[in-house]
């Protein structure tokens, strides 16, 4: 049996130093463009897989999981790590495969970490829900799995069958025109034979472990103060949020879900964007919509959004230039401009790009689309690794490669030439501050021009970082040994992984992208504090039928037909208060099978214990609670969350029931 496959290979991180076992040596060859390739004749693997180790940290799920669990399961699993911007382009192919085969196909996510802060299990926790992974990850830190499978490269994928064979094993992005053959007919196979477990595996997703807040891993940010005008990317939102210095909304456009749709500002749609510039003096916003490949443009006069550049797919193929809507981008990260042009860090294909704002050209400047670090003869022959901020003084564009730790710069035009400040090497990070050529960062993504001064956005160091392009020295400014959240002075600061820099005035806006904040550093002061935005609570809360809570069926209870109420009650964590700002709501749908029609009641939550009338017919009913619940922390204001859930409790109405229905609900720290 041959199957005929596509197979895109596209830029791949090789791991240093890691050789390859035999399991790799047997598995799938390397694929080339429209190869030909053919299963086992009876569509076994021949090399059982190794298991997992014992004592790993899991994520996504409340147990670890062994091979032995997993038999009947066709396995797929997927070696990451969540810096990778390949790892990012194959989480929508995994998405559709486990859309297509929900019952026959397991994910295993196993993230295999590049850079010391990925190790940790709560960053990984935080890239997981960034990125909505819904099947397990295990912490794969020590490289233990990787080894065992002899995998080489970011991202790879392990492809094993019901009995716990490896079929095969293959890298790189288009993975799922490469796998999807392979699944089906190992799925045709296996459910014929009988072979195929079809139970869904139990997984207890971070999603709903965690409450949501008002923004959600907010990306990038830019700042003006002559028009009192903050401008953030709420990427997970997917939506752009216009606020003043002082943090009240003045806009909110696009929506909650995912989309590519030009617009009014409600109609408008955007994934996961990220660069954004606010040209004031147009009354525009230029916006890298980072998942849909695309550079859009906000016209706040018109409150339209519209298209400029990109198909809302992924350019496939290297250094293909283009025009508007018909050329198609990679990943497009961040953006400034300057005169009619802007320059745009495509972190997708390792350069910088051009787009002509008259013409709608879309041309490469910077970079070969190799991914390295080198500064070589003219501008298009450097070498750039994941271009993820981008900025200027008028003179020359800095910018950061993530991938390489790296701070760069080039000239405008009609300079020509690309030059590194700080940055050695694919595998060279850390933490040093000092003289440029001793000085190390660990994946920046920010970068501000202020005053003569470049600041750095040292996301995985949990720092901002000042570098002074005269005397080539970096410092400290924010920031600590360790994430966390703490306002003050900025020698005693927390930051977690913050993403985006933009100056106004004498103040410097920080998107704080793990801590779902907005923080500002008054630099005359010295004082850093979290920037209170009021007005988003005022959204209304989703309808029942687009719900994506938390989901809970809580235990069956026999309540008496006397009873007239329901008497809800809700702990808060002791630290927490109602948000007086924000109407927590409730939404309860009641089925009888004495009634005709089901029952319904909503209202506002103001208290944590509440009597809602009701009426129960004797028999059998089930309860549907909604709760929209929004609270803040004692005195932090700006600290504030957002929890939706849904409860289900069946309830038997009978002579010898509980006179008072009582359903309690606890949220968490």
């Amino acid at each position: 049996m041959k199957i005929k496959l596509t197979w895109i290979l596209t830029a791949l991180l090789l791991c240093n130093g890691l050789n390859s076992s035999a399991l790799a040596q047997t598995a799938f060859p390397e694929i080339k463009q429209g190869a030909t390739m053919s299963l086992h004749p009876d569509l076994q693997g021949t090399v059982n897989a190794p298991d997992f180790p014992a004592g790993a940290e899991w994520l996504n799920t409340d147990h670890p999981f062994s091979m032995k669990d997993l038999k009947g399961k066709i396995v797929l699993l997927d070696f990451w790590t969540f810096c990778c911007i390949n790892c990012m382009h194959v989480i929508p192919d995994l998405k559709k495969l486990e859309e297509k085969y929900p019952t026959q196909l397991v994910v295993i996510g196993v993230h295999s970490a590049k850079f010391n802060s990925e190790k940790d299990s709560e960053n990984i926790r935080n890239a997981i829900l960034r990125y909505e992974i819904h099947h397990p990850v295990i912490n794969d830190k020590d490289f233990t799995v990787w080894s065992s499978y002899g995998i080489r490269a970011w991202p790879s994928f392990a492809l094993i069958d019901p009995n716990g064979k490896v079929v095969g094993i293959t890298s790189g992005e288009g993975v799922y025109e490469t796998l999807e053959p392979y699944i089906d007919e190992l799925a045709k196979h296996y459910g014929t034979e009988g072979h195929l477990n079809l139970q869904p595996i139990a997984v207890h997703l971070e999603k709903d472990k965690k409450p949501a807040m008002p923004l959600s891993f907010p990306g990038k940010i830019n700042a003006d103060e002559k028009s009192d005008t903050v401008v953030i990317s709420d990427s997970d939102h997917n939506r752009i949020v216009i606020t003043t210095l002082d943090g009240k909304v003045k806009e909110v456009i696009g929506g909650k879900e995912q989309g590519f749709k030009d617009g009014g500002f409600h109609e408008a749609r955007f994934f996961r964007p990220q660069g954004v510039y606010f040209d004031a003096e147009n009354n525009l916003i230029y916006v890298a919509d980072t998942e849909n490949h695309a550079i859009r443009e906000i016209d706040l006069t018109q409150k339209k959004v519209k298209t400029l550049a990109g198909t809302g797919h992924q350019a496939i193929k290297h250094n293909v230039e283009g025009v508007g809507q018909k050329v198609d981008l990679n990943s497009p990260w961040d953006l400034i401009k300057v005169d009619g042009k802007l320059y745009i860090a495509m972190a997708g294909s390792h350069q910088i790009w051009t787009l002509d704002l008259k013409t709608l050209e879309a041309k490469i400047y910077a970079g070969s689309g190799r991914e390295n670090i080198a500064d070589e003869g003219e501008m298009r022959q450097a070498a750039l690794a994941q271009t993820s901020g981008i900025t200027t003084d008028g003179q020359q564009l800095y910018f950061v490669d993530s991938e390489t730790s790296s701070l760069r710069h080039a000239g405008l035009p009609p300079a020509t030439g690309v030059s590194t400040f700080i940055g050695t090497g694919l595998f060279d990070f850390g933490d040093k501050d000092g003289p440029a050529k001793q000085a190390m960062l660990q994946h920046p993504i920010g970068i501000a021009f202020n005053d003569g001064m470049i600041y750095v956005a040292d996301t995985y160091n949990n720092k901002i970082k000042s570098f002074n392009p005269q005397t080539r020295v970096i410092t400290t400014l924010l920031g600590g040994s360790k994430a966390g959240h703490q306002d003050g002075a900025a020698s005693h600061s927390l930051l977690n992984e913050p993403c985006g820099l933009a100056f106004a005035g004498k103040k410097l806006y920080i998107a704080d992208t793990n801590n779902n904040l907005i923080r500002v550093f008054d630099t005359q002061t010295g004082q850093i504090s979290t920037l209170n935005i009021t007005g988003l609570e005022k959204l209304h809360p989703m309808k029942a039928d687009t719900f994506k809570g938390q989901i809970l069926k809580l235990p069956a209870q026999t309540v008496s037909a006397q009873a007239k109420e329901l008497r809800l009650e809700i702990t808060l964590p002791a630290d927490r208060q109602f948000n007086d700002q924000a109407p927590s709501r409730y939404e309860i749908t009641l089925s009888n099978t004495s009634a005709a029609n089901p029952a319904s009641a909503s209202g506002d939550l103001k208290t944590t214990s509440l009597s809602i009338p009701f009426t129960l017919q004797p028999g059998h009913a089930d309860l549907s609670l909604t709760l929209h619940i929004f609270y803040c922390s004692h005195g932090k204001e700006a600290l504030c969350y957002f929890k939706e859930v849904q409860l289900h409790i069946p309830v038997t109405v009978a002579e010898k029931g509980e006179t008072i229905f009582k359903v309690r609900y606890t949220i968490h720290p």
